[in-house]
């Protein structure tokens, strides 16, 4: 899009081929919002950047002196341009020298990244450009709702599509069949369509002998879940298994995408892994034409998770334990590889031990607001009471920042310049609009005033086309190299998708055509079981809660409800229930409730829907106190929470 006097324009692109949502065509309100941040805070009080620098450092210098340098954290965002993100996982491990970094992406794409790694060897989103998707004829989208939450997508879904959501949601009605399953049994429902299409005589056979391995060993455990198996635990009907299985292999050209609704959840990998499973039986990843993604949700969410920000990882999407690539990365940086940390904790982990015995005493926060997207967040508010110290770098003041010691303001979309990898892995440069307001910096400022004032005065650059350079040479022979990719050439408008190994290469649009990332060629079926969810429903806590997005807002709501028109859309946190359960739970259409679970309670209206199942209510995540009720349970391999469902109970709301 193209920000002008007139306000925001949309620009024809491949991707949204001109389209803007609601958000996009109001984001211009937010860079005049009367909420914006413009001075450093001190303890709530406006103060010289000088002053909240020295105070941050000294802050930093007396913590690590007492508890060691893990005593201070970083926690970064999916939002962060690719320098941004960069320079935060470079700053944690080289100034402070801090294993403690992860970011909010982790709950988000992790479970998705952690899939793809294990099936295909690398992690992209969609190894494909999106345009490919004009040309399907069958699409099986599960746990996505792009109709709301990237609605330019659609355009992209011409043919046949079937929606696997718990939700009579914006984009189920428009498909050709929707499956309503059971919350958290995604990955049986995966198990039984896999089941149909081996048992229906639609298993690829040449494909599979040729391109993957560990087909047997699947096998072993899907031979069980035949389709009316799944549907005893699911709800699908088999018939309707059976009928995906046969679209899919009767299309000429068909793609399974993935996305929250089926990775957010304690066995999110696995269940990914499921649905890889059978887009490999039919043969479809590696196959112009066909394929297996997954659909990003954050504005970086590709690329943030590509730099350092993750607590295993160093630039290029390199391994943090990996002899070799710290060695390779030290030597950019300039510093001895010893003195890069190892891997730190999670997410959820970090924010879990954030002033506790043994966990960091300090955090500084680049881009996130987790005081309203973690699970259990009255108690990560707890944790973040207790530190310290708490810096928060924003534009606004999100929950989170306000109960910061500092605040930093910073620059937002349109007044700085940066590069963004999108959902198919293609660079994006964004240009400055227009100068930010006087006071403001942007986070490379505030990176190397910090550096500098804790001895590091030189490798933390102002300039974002510098940063991205040297990013660049870090990523050089990683798994998302981006060392051929430059702002000359994408100021030139070339179209760039990782890997660019080298100045000339055109980049790769389409990966997997020839072979697959691990050193044999081939793709791994991996032998998943379902599990089911990590806690159940009793008499206390009877029904299923899941959460979401809405069309008006965006990830914690902090920018979003700031907008005018976007919160005139969606005023207020609400929870859907069915006609049925509302009345059993002595509520209507439109009164105030109280949702609770086994960790807190939230107050949402009530929004009666009868196309939802009657053991289910949906809340949609953007406003505080929703993520009060999610469970915590953890991911084994990703470590991704479990946002996509938990038991809950509805009551009417007592106002005392």
């Amino acid at each position: 899009m193209v920000l002008s006097e007139n306000g925001v324009q949309p620009r024809e692109f491949p991707t949204n081929r001109g389209g803007l949502c609601q958000k996009g065509w109001t984001s211009d309100q937010l860079l005049t919002t009367p909420s914006r941040l413009t001075s450093p805070l001190l303890h709530g009080k406006p103060v010289t950047w000088g002053t909240a620098l020295d105070f941050v450092v000294d802050r930093i210098e007396r913590i690590q002196r007492n508890y060691g340098r893990d005593g201070v954290a970083v926690f970064g965002g999916g939002g962060l341009t690719n320098e941004k993100a960069y320079a935060l996982g470079k700053f944690a491990r080289v100034v402070l020298r801090t294993s403690q970094i992860d970011y909010n992406g982790r709950f988000c794409m992790s479970s998705a990244a952690a899939a793809g790694n294990r099936a295909f060897g690398v992690d992209r989103g969609l190894p494909f450009p999106v345009m490919d998707l004009d040309d399907a004829d069958m699409v099986l989208l599960v746990g996505a709702n792009p109709a709301e939450t990237m609605p330019p997508f659609m355009q992209h879904l011409r043919s046949g599509l079937i929606v696997v959501d718990p939700r009579r949601t914006a984009t189920a009605e428009q498909a050709t069949l929707h499956l309503q399953p059971a919350l958290g049994t995604d990955l049986a429902l995966a198990l039984g369509i896999l089941h149909a299409v081996v048992a229906d005589g639609h298993l690829d056979q040449d494909y599979v002998k040729a391109r993957t391995t560990g087909f047997d060993e699947m096998w072993r455990i899907v031979a069980a879940w035949w389709p009316e198996r799944a549907e005893r635990v699911t709800g699908i009907a088999a018939t309707d298994q059976r009928a995906v299985a046969r679209m899919l292999a009767n299309a000429r050209n068909a793609y399974v995408l993935t996305a929250r609704g089926t990775e957010q959840h304690a066995n999110g990998t696995n269940a990914v892994n499921a649905w890889i499973n059978l887009a490999l039986a039919l043969g479809l990843p590696g196959r112009k034409g066909s394929g297996f993604g997954c659909l990003t949700g954050q504005g970086n969410g590709q690329g943030g998770r590509e730099h350092g920000q993750k607590a295993d990882q160093l630039p290029g999407y390199r391994k943090i334990d990996d002899p070799d690539a710290r060695a390779y990365v030290a030597g950019v940086w300039g510093v001895d590889p010893q003195s890069i940390p190892g891997p730190g904790r999670s997410a959820y982990e970090l924010l879990d031990s954030l002033g506790q015995p043994h966990g960091p005493r300090g955090l500084l926060v680049f881009g996130s607001n987790p005081v309203v997207s973690a699970p259990r967040a009255a108690h990560v508010t707890d944790r973040l009471k207790a530190l310290d110290l708490l810096v928060v770098a924003d534009f606004v003041p999100s929950e989170t920042a306000q109960l910061a010691d500092v605040v930093l303001p910073v620059t937002q979309w349109a007044e700085e310049e940066g590069t963004l990898t999108n959902l198919e892995g293609r660079v994006l440069h964004r240009r400055l609009a227009l100068r930010p307001p006087p006071g403001v910096w942007t986070d490379l400022e505030v990176l190397h005033g910090l550096a500098d004032r804790l001895g590091v005065d030189k490798g933390f650059p102002v300039s974002a086309e510098e940063v991205f350079d040297e990013l660049a040479l870090a990523s050089a022979g990683g798994i998302a190299d981006y060392s051929g990719v430059s702002y000359s050439r994408l100021r030139a408008g070339e179209a760039l998708y990782w890997p660019v190994p080298e100045a000339g290469h055109p980049g790769t649009p389409r990966m997997f055509l020839d072979s697959f990332a691990f050193p044999d060629g081939r793709a791994r079926f991996v032998a998943v079981e379902h599990t089911g969810p990590a806690e159940r429903p009793d008499a206390e806590f009877p029904l299923w809660a899941t959460t979401g997005r809405v069309l008006a807002h965006y990830q914690s709501g902090a920018q979003t409800r700031l907008v005018p028109d976007l919160l005139d859309a969606t005023p207020e946190s609400f929870v859907e229930v069915h006609p049925d359960t509302a009345g059993r739970a002595g509520v209507a259409d439109g009164e105030l409730a109280t949702v609770s679970s086994r960790r807190g309670a939230v107050r949402a209206r009530v929004k009666c829907v009868s196309s939802l199942r009657p053991d289910v209510v949906f809340l949609p995540f953007h406003f505080p106190g929703v993520n009060k009720v999610t469970n915590p349970a953890l991911d084994p391999t990703s470590r991704m929470p479990e946002f996509k469902v938990c038991a809950v109970r509805l009551d009417p709301w007592e106002d005392s």
